[in-house]
């Protein structure tokens, strides 16, 4: 099948070839017919297939020939980060590139000012944040009573990231008669639950098992100490043909001292997560893709969605807590058919090893275990024999004992007792020898 049997108009055609696109995408086929005619979907498809067009493509088509009015937008596109939410931006531009259609996207880290003007001009298609998007309504600045196509997507990653209760918000303000496009990776209930309301008789596609690993990626795992990390990332990183790679760490606060570690190491690396201003989170992604960066540490706001052609290798630095965001990780190599190389450094301890086995339930087989004892040389320091310090230093801080060291046998005798005057058994005890004449004299 080609593009020209799914009914799209001949403009957007035009801008799928200049984009060098001649085939769909199995969930593009399956998808892009029903969307065209009004239907809801409930797409259940991986990262990478081609999503993001299979619902951009249809809302063009539908939306091409109409006008929004000031601060009433007639589509919705929620994403859960400002990193998807750009991405699916970028797309529009480039599918809707002969369409006179205005588009806004409100994202944090970005003037609120500027986006309240895009607002007022119009926007056929508003690609939001839940965050930022309510703040916007709250102000005043956005109606969603004019929503025709509401798109969520993404949305076990919103379930991850504790949108639901703002989707449920956004849902309440939007029209009820509306055509509902709901698509994730995995169906927990939680999203189940959420599409059965949301939906009206959807037409279901599912494209893949659950959050199962690309066939073309090489995964493998190693056990080591917790404080030794650093050691075997750096050991990797040095043996490994590493042309560019995604480095993922749980927490923040990891992110910022891995970076600077490594950065004293003298690796070409950035840092990317959440706390970072739009614009910066932007220009690291940007120098990344054209290989101004070789290893980009980052927290799962690039696990899903981000497109990079060409990444050599995955490191998971942390094993990550939810057992999908290792399947996105590792999808962020391996790509276009190209082979992929995934590392995860899990501590020995009693979380590591559930998130692991977590993990090897989900995707159905076991990660292949590697030693760096066998296959790689450690840089960690070797052991050597312990050398006698000219000079050691004792427990009370004082360095340099040499006298007691020239006499050992004043060294070794015990510190004399302090001389004890005799007690008095007359005397109240308790205060010494001094007692206060008034308890002595009745």
């Amino acid at each position: 099948m080609n593009f020209e049997d799914l009914g799209l108009n001949p403009e957007i055609l035009k801008a799928i070839a200049e984009c060098g696109y001649t085939t769909p995408t199995p969930i593009q086929e399956k998808a892009i017919p029903p969307i065209l005619m009004t239907r809801d979907v409930l797409g259940l498809a991986q990262t990478g297939t081609g999503k993001t067009a299979s619902f951009i493509l249809p809302m063009i088509e539908i939306l091409y020939g109409g006008r929004a009015k000031a601060r009433m937008p007639r589509s919705l596109i929620l994403e859960p980060t400002r990193e998807l939410a750009s991405q699916v931006a970028d797309n529009f531009d480039q599918y809707g590139k002969y369409h006179k259609l205005n588009k806004a996207l409100l994202v944090g880290g970005e003037s609120v000012s500027d986006q309240t003007k895009i607002l007022d001009r119009g926007a056929d298609v508003l690609i939001a944040t839940p965050g930022r998007l309510l703040d916007l309504f709250d102000r005043g600045a956005v109606l969603l009573n004019d929503i025709k196509i509401l798109v969520i997507d993404e949305a076990d990653r919103m379930l991850d990231m504790g949108f639901i209760p703002d989707i449920e918000k956004i849902i309440s303000r939007v029209p009820p008669m509306r055509q509902t496009l709901l698509f994730s990776a995995t169906m927990p209930k939680e999203i189940k639950g959420l599409a059965d309301k949301l939906l009206s008789n959807p037409k279901e596609i599912t494209m893949a098992p659950a959050a199962s690993p690309s066939e073309t990626v090489r995964q493998s795992l190693i056990w080591t100490a917790g404080n030794r990390k650093r050691e075997v990332l750096d050991t990797l990183i040095r043996q490994e043909k590493v042309k560019n790679a995604f480095i993922f760490c749980n927490r923040k606060r990891d992110i910022d001292g891995l970076f600077r570690w490594l950065k004293q190491k003298g690796y070409n690396v950035a840092a990317l997560h959440g706390d970072m201003v739009q614009s910066k989170r932007y220009e690291t992604l940007e120098s990344f893709k054209a290989d101004d960066i070789r290893l980009l540490i980052c927290s799962d706001v690039a696990a899903r969605g981000i497109d990079v052609a060409g990444v050599s290798h995955v490191f998971n630095y942390d094993v990550p807590m939810h057992a999908d965001d290792y399947v996105h990780r590792i999808g962020r190599t391996g790509r276009a058919g190209l082979q992929g190389r995934s590392w995860t450094i899990a501590a020995r301890g009693v979380d590591d090893e559930k998130f692991i086995k977590a993990i090897e339930r989900l995707i159905h087989k076991e990660i292949p275990v590697e030693t760096l004892e066998t296959n790689y040389r450690e840089q960690s320091v070797p052991q050597k024999e312990p050398v006698k310090k000219a000079f050691p230093v004792e427990k009370s801080g004082r360095k340099n004992p040499e006298k007691s060291e020239r006499n050992p046998e004043k060294r070794a005798m015990p510190a004399p007792e302090k001389k004890r005057d005799k007690v008095n058994d007359d005397k109240v005890v308790g205060f010494g020898d001094d007692v206060p004449g008034f308890f002595s004299h009745r």
